[in-house]
This record gives C-alpha cells, sequence and structure tokens, in this order.
C-alpha cells in the first residue's frame, strides 16, 4: 500500500468504516491514479442510477424518448423517502424533471419510472459499450427492495417499517449488502463511467452533457462535497443503505482539472446517521484528489 492509501485508510478506520477509493484524472489516459481496494467488488446502492441516466440521455438525444413527454408516477411507486416517492399522491411530471429528481434528490420512485421507460436492456448496452465487465445491474429500485423484503419473510410492506423491526443479525445478512448477490461494480469501474461521461464517450455528447448537468445539481452536501472548499465544483451521486454509504463524481477545481473519483464505504454500523463515516468519504476524495493535483500534469 502507497503512502497515500494508508493516509486514506486511516480516515475511514477512524470513522469506523472500510473504504474502497478510486481516482484519476478526467481525459488522462494511463496517467496516475489513486486507489485503495479499486478492484473489489461494492454495494453501488443508488450509485446505479448514474448507469440509468445515461441509458435515458442516450434514448432522448436518439430520439425515441420525448423529454417534454408527462408521465404519471402512480402509488406503485409510492414507497416513501425523498420526491415523488414520497407524495401522498399520484404525481404527473416529465421525463426530464424525473430525471433530475433521479439524480439530484435520489428519488428512488423517479428513477424506476424512467428504468422502466428506457428498459433494462438499454442500461445495460450502456455497460457493454464501456467494458464495464464487473459492473451489474439487478433491476432498479423496486426490485432491490423486493429482494430485500423477501430477506426478512415479507411478500411485500414498508420497506422503513420492515428494516426498523428487523433484528441486527437480520439487517447483516441482507443481500442488499453483498455485492456478490446485488446490484454492485468496483471503484476502478464507475471512475471509468464518469470520465467517459465527462469525455462525451459514453453516448453522443448532447446525451453525455444532458448527464453532467443534472449530477452537478445534486444537492447533498455531506459526503465528497464536505472535503473540499468553495469554488471547487462537485457533479455527484449518492448511495446509501444499512451499513453503506458510497458517493461517486467529479471534482472540478478552478483551473479547469477535473477529477473522477469513487468513494464506497461500509461502516461497522448500522445506525440511521452515520456522520463520521459520510464526513470520510470527503476526507478520502481529498487526499485522493489533492495527491493526483500535486503530480506533473504529463508525467
Amino acid at each position: 500500500m502507497s503512502a497515500i492509501g494508508d493516509e486514506i485508510e486511516a480516515v475511514f478506520a477512524d470513522a469506523g468504516a472500510r473504504g474502497f477509493v478510486h481516482a484519476r484524472e478526467v481525459g488522462v489516459t494511463g496517467g496516475p491514479e489513486v486507489g485503495v481496494g479499486a478492484d473489489d467488488p461494492v454495494v453501488l446502492a443508488s450509485v446505479f442510477k448514474i448507469p440509468v441516466a445515461v441509458a435515458y440521455a442516450r434514448e432522448v438525444v436518439a430520439g425515441r424518448l420525448d423529454e417534454t413527454e408527462r408521465t404519471r408516477v402512480t402509488a406503485r411507486y409510492r414507497i416513501g423517502g425523498i420526491g415523488t416517492a414520497g407524495c401522498a399522491d399520484d404525481v404527473e411530471m416529465t421525463w426530464r424533471d424525473l430525471a433530475r429528481f433521479m439524480l439530484t434528490m435520489s428519488d428512488n420512485a423517479a428513477t424506476d419510472v424512467v428504468y422502466h421507460r428506457v428498459g433494462q436492456a438499454a442500461v445495460d448496452r450502456v455497460l457493454t459499450d464501456l467494458g464495464l465487465s464487473r459492473t451489474r445491474l439487478i433491476g432498479c429500485c423496486e426490485d432491490l427492495f423486493a429482494t430485500l423484503a423477501a430477506d426478512l419473510g415479507a411478500a411485500s410492506g414498508d420497506i422503513e417499517e420492515l428494516l426498523a423491526a428487523a433484528t441486527p443479525e437480520q439487517l447483516w445478512q441482507l443481500s442488499v449488502l453483498d455485492p456478490e448477490r446485488t446490484t454492485s461494480s468496483t471503484p476502478r469501474e464507475i471512475t471509468t463511467l464518469l470520465d467517459a461521461v465527462w469525455t462525451d464517450r459514453a453516448g453522443e455528447p448532447a446525451a453525455c452533457e444532458k448527464v453532467r448537468a443534472i449530477m452537478a445539481q445534486q444537492i447533498w452536501p455531506h459526503r465528497i462535497s464536505s472535503g473540499f472548499p468553495a469554488g471547487v465544483s462537485i457533479a455527484a451521486k449518492t448511495g446509501t443503505l444499512p451499513a453503506i454509504r458510497n458517493e461517486a463524481g467529479v471534482v472540478t477545481h478552478e483551473d479547469g482539472r477535473q477529477f473522477a473519483v469513487a468513494v464506497f464505504t461500509r461502516a461497522g454500523s448500522l445506525e440511521d446517521r452515520l456522520p463520521r463515516v459520510d464526513a470520510s468519504i470527503g476526507k478520502a476524495a481529498r487526499l485522493a484528489v489533492d495527491h493526483l493535483r500535486a503530480l506533473p500534469v504529463n508525467p
């Protein structure tokens, strides 16, 4: 393990978690990188919404989906949480606003409606086209929650209530916490995806720009953003499950240099709030990016 790797591991250990990190400069092929467990399998949680967004944007730019068309988010998707997922009544929105809710606030209902519109095959094509052979999506939020309910011995039910009633032993055994049994990837493959989006290789340039623009509007400042000062722009997507806290995105400094960073953590605690783990994601990202910025631009 390199010195920077040791520093990053110490940050996670101090927060009571294990971390997996990969960082690279955007658009620099074969350049320096920072990795801690960069090729280890990790649970994506809501980070999976990035390739869904890419598939959506491809469909729009190809003319197969009118982003101004309105659709309805019905009771089928009312699973609790933020955005349309937590609304008391059916909601009618345009596809582009649903895509925005999916990434900016991690609206699970919006995600599933978009996912069902573009289809699993379109999402899988994104992964195949970019050579992301270790990235696997097992359906959408609805499918992930169904496996969670099944693991807890329920055919269905309110997810928050099921989790609250479960024992710690049951929670630690959930399929959604095991990268071998759920939607998963590696930190390196996620920065590969981000690099492709930021260099217009994940789709047509207009499609990539749509994804970049929405990711830049994310509302959560408590993970990667917490590690950087004002003036540094962050475009990212979080992911959260019991004991799992993630974020992946692109950090843009005022000099224009951009760095793709993917940070995945598994805490030793099942507490709902893990502020030290959240903060460790920002600290680890800052250490990785500062290390890369200190190296020659063209080594």
